[in-house]
């Protein structure tokens, strides 16, 4: 049968048509097979209707009737123009590494007391609070703070070793839903904060007091109320998180359109130079792939090479493909024969599932005598052609109305080699002469790329499988501008399929920005995160608006961005407010504004500071600051020593000196953030635990945009231990958790291994239904994660346990009572276990923790 064929580097490229009927497939019976996991529908549930609320009275709407559906096109966000001050350094991505100063005092200017615009200063103590005698404790899913306190002496609050900063997840499904509100928020005219919880309401007249610059503003009437409790009715008046739906119609020329034509396509970007056996684990995910995705979700196929084939979907029971150069970009002449033709390049997958199948069947392994490397891959010319097929026509002409698709449109590369061919490539071997050139200016190539994707609302995916060096450098930068992952894999196998699921189900919300506002004694100093700062001109301003605004590059539930924090000066209020406004179109097109308010209590006690601290939010925080400045691997080892110089410095501040000592006792309060950085300094992050620098730097950037609770697993593992009858025992990180007669889980964030000790092995039934019980417990501690690990298994003394033993904190060296105290599991054992366990371990020069600390001139702080 006749497949396209396998063009030579030097084969003339021209454009083509090429038929296509099905080959047999090429799997064989052996062929790795999986499951699709069971992706749950939710995922891709908007949270603007999660939970539908019942609305009151006051918001015009009959109590005890259902939250009317839209009917009119909803209005594009209110946007904000913020004045910054100077001092925010925001990165989205690394940059020149700035020294951590690890002084008390701060350069930082004090600012001016706080100004009360329209005498509201007098009014302050006459404003009775909506909802002031029932406040919630002041923390959302969303929002983590490092601390539910603030200090209110500046020199100590500002303590750079430990700082003070917030999680926020913009995409957080939340598990109750938001508060749904269907009208426009009431906004302070002075520095377009929203009215909130905290707010003071003058219930006879409706005015209300903003929390963030103390201006008065009216509420149009809305909230003249008869008492307090009356106003509890408003959700935004009662709760810390509600999500506005714009209701306006400001787009005349927008038609909201349900059709599935206009739903956010996935189209497929794929390696065709592939030897047989990575082409045949390929074709078992794409086979699964297919059978995964929903029915009425638009796919479209690409294959590049030397060229690139755009698949036709025109005919049901054949398979045809548009073949173009993919030594140059394509031309518009080409773009628009492809667009305006008559072949179909977007179907849906219930019309194309057959289709599709066929064409992966029909997939042939790289035929040329070419070294995996050097093989002409023309990726970037893909892309364009990929994004131009999504844009398509921009304009109906038979309609006259622009369509826009709901949420991010995805493009996801399966690549098993780099770009060697074509624009953005880089030459096959690194011994070129002109190679530091070429990659400088294919990395400026790619990036270009990825801001055009992102201003189309396209986001790229990247994931990589096989042992081919793919040229991490060069195509990081097309997945971070466009707001997508990069993703390695050991081949394209059951990990790889299983994230080309995820990949894809993910739901991306577009136009997303990020509003920080904060009391005038707070200052922004540093953002990390999966956006980039707004650009001024295209926000409406407000007249005083200082918030720090990002333009996120996509909303997704599986981001997070790191804000670091410091006081301005010595704070004299007892509470500080923050608010974050998150405002994006979601997947049905409407456009939300999700709202966060928050107020933090500040104390002058360093010890009520230090109870408050959050040691797991903090560590997160501190490795997204220190991962930032790590780009090369010589940059990690002097992180390494800035981990160090940390620890030493919480201690000297914080801590307690030990009498006729030069050693201080590390703050109890806080005893397990020291452990967290401990495995952060030691761990694949900073240490030295993978193999090449190109898999550090794929894992520094999935940290550095992750969830927080993905960021505390690439931190800290968890470590679980099988027990009879199926059930597990959550133990410390130690190697003393490698007792022979049993299995044990160990969950990495971006690695699952299970470790099945020799004498639990020599049983075979015992190790079978332990190694199945762990198997059922990674995935489903994985089940929602993405990227979604790679799960190892393996036996006690195995070549692969090393990956297992490295990840644990090496206790053994220890003396007993530290041992003991700090894994208390092992006082159930018996001395002839105990004995055996001493005598497994084999002498590594590692530290263990409490040597590592006192090296720091700190004494262990008592385990919790």
């Amino acid at each position: 049968m006749a497949t396209p064929p396998q063009a030579s580097p030097g084969a003339p490229n021209t454009d083509k048509k090429s038929p296509m009927t099905p080959a047999p497939p090429t799997i064989s019976p052996g062929a790795p097979r999986f499951t699709p996991p069971n992706l749950q529908q939710d995922q891709i549930a908007s949270p603007s209707i999660k939970n539908p609320v019942m609305l009151s009275p006051e918001n015009g709407v009959k109590t005890g009737s259902p939250v009317p559906h839209l009917s009119t096109p909803p209005g594009p966000p209110v946007f904000t123009s913020p004045v910054r001050p100077a001092a925010v350094p925001f990165r989205t991505s690394p940059v020149t590494p700035q020294p951590v100063a690890f002084s008390s005092g701060s350069s930082l200017p004090t600012s001016s007391p706080p100004h009360f615009p329209n005498g509201s200063a007098e009014l302050q103590q006459q404003l009775p609070g909506a909802t002031e005698e029932s406040m919630p404790a002041g923390e959302s899913p969303c929002v983590l703070f490092s601390a539910h306190k603030l200090l209110k002496h500046k020199k100590l609050a500002n303590v750079p070793s430990l700082g003070f900063g917030v999680l926020v997840s913009p995409g957080r499904e939340t598990s109750t839903g938001p508060q749904v509100i269907h009208r426009d928020p009431h906004r302070c005219h002075n520095c377009g904060a929203y009215s909130n919880l905290y707010s003071n309401i003058l219930i006879g007249s409706g005015q209300w007091q903003c929390v963030i610059c103390r201006n008065l503003n009216g509420s149009e009437g809305e909230y003249i109320a008869s008492s307090k409790e009356e106003l509890r009715n408003f959700p935004e008046l009662s709760s810390p998180l509600v999500d506005f739906i714009q209701t306006g119609n400001k787009r005349p020329s927008f038609v909201p359109v349900t059709d599935s034509r206009t739903s956010a396509p996935v189209v497929l970007v794929i390696d065709e130079c592939l030897d047989e056996a990575h082409l045949q684990h390929l074709q078992s995910s794409l086979h699964a792939f297919v059978d995964s995705v929903p029915p009425t979700t638009r796919i479209g196929i690409i294959l590049y090479g030397s060229t690139v084939s755009v698949y036709d979907f025109t005919e049901e029971s054949i398979a045809s493909a548009d073949v173009i150069p993919g030594g140059t970009s394509p031309t518009q002449e080409t773009l628009k024969g492809l667009i305006y033709g008559t072949g179909i390049h977007l179907s849906q997958m219930h019309a194309s599932k057959e289709v599709a199948h066929l064409i992966f069947s029909s997939l042939r392994p790289y035929k040329l005598n070419v070294p995996e490397v050097s093989r002409d891959r023309c990726l970037g010319t893909a892309v364009e052609v990929a994004m131009a097929i999504i844009q398509g026509p921009s304009v109906d002409m038979s309609r006259g109305v622009v369509k826009r698709p709901g949420g991010n449109s995805r493009i996801i590369i399966c690549a098993g080699g780099p770009n060697t061919y074509g624009p953005g490539s880089v030459p096959h071997s690194y011994t070129h002469p002109n190679y530091p050139h070429r990659e400088k200016t294919a990395i400026k190539w790619m990036e270009r790329l990825g801001r055009e994707a992102h201003q189309h609302n396209i986001v790229v995916d990247i994931l990589c499988a096989g042992t081919c060096p793919v040229r991490v450098p060069v195509l990081q930068p097309l997945a971070n501008a466009s707001g997508g992952v990069l993703v390695l894999h050991d081949d394209f196998g059951e990990a790889f399929g299983v994230n080309l699921q995820r990949a894809s189900a993910r739901a991306a919300s577009s136009h997303g920005l990020l509003e920080i506002r904060c009391s005038d004694d707070i200052l922004v100093t540093q953002v990390v995160g999966p956006g980039e700062e707004a650009n001024i001109d295209t926000h409406e301003t407000f007249k005083n608006d200082m918030a720090v605004s990002i333009q996120m590059l996509s909303v997704e539930e599986t981001q997070c961005f790191s804000i670091s924090m410091q006081n301005k000066h010595d704070i004299k209020s007892d509470y500080v407010f923050f608010q974050f406004a998150i405002q994006y179109s979601n997947v049905y097109q409407a456009d939300i504004a999700r709202v966060i308010t928050i107020r933090l209590p500040t104390v002058d006690s360093v010890s009520a500071y230090l109870q408050s601290v959050q040691d797991e939010v903090a560590a997160v925080i501190i490795a997204k600051r220190t991962l930032l400045q790590a780009k090369s691997y010589s940059d990690a080892i002097d992180m390494q020593t800035t981990i160090d110089e940390r620890v030493k410095d919480i201690a000297s501040k914080f801590g307690s000196q030990v009498p006729k000592s030069k050693l201080y006792r590390f703050p109890k309060e806080i005893s397990l953030l020291p452990e967290l950085l401990f495995h952060l300094r030691r761990g694949p992050l900073l240490g030295s635990i993978v193999g090449h620098e190109d898999e550090r730097s794929v894992l520094r950037n999935l940290f550095l945009n992750a969830s927080f609770d993905l960021s505390l697993r690439m931190i800290a593992p968890r470590c679980l231990m099988h027990r009879e009858g199926g059930t597990f025992e959550e133990l410390p990180t130690y190697d003393l958790a490698m007792q022979s007669d049993t299995a044990v889980v160990l969950d990495h964030g971006t690695d699952v291994f299970i470790w099945l000790g020799a004498e639990l092995a020599a049983d075979e039934g015992r190790s079978a239904a332990a190694l199945a019980a762990c198997r059922t417990l990674a995935e489903e501690l994985t089940e929602l994660r993405f990227p979604a690990p790679r799960i190892l298994a393996f036996k006690e003394g195995s070549s692969q346990a090393r990956y297992f033993v490295s990840r644990l904190i090496p206790a053994n060296k220890d003396p007993p009572y530290e041992q003991e105290a700090r894994f208390p599991q092992l006082r159930t054992l018996t001395i002839e276990q105990r004995t055996k366990l001493k005598s497994s371990f084999i002498h590594f020069d590692d530290p263990s923790f409490c040597e590592w600390i006192r090296g720091l001139k700190a004494v262990p702080p008592e385990p919790i």
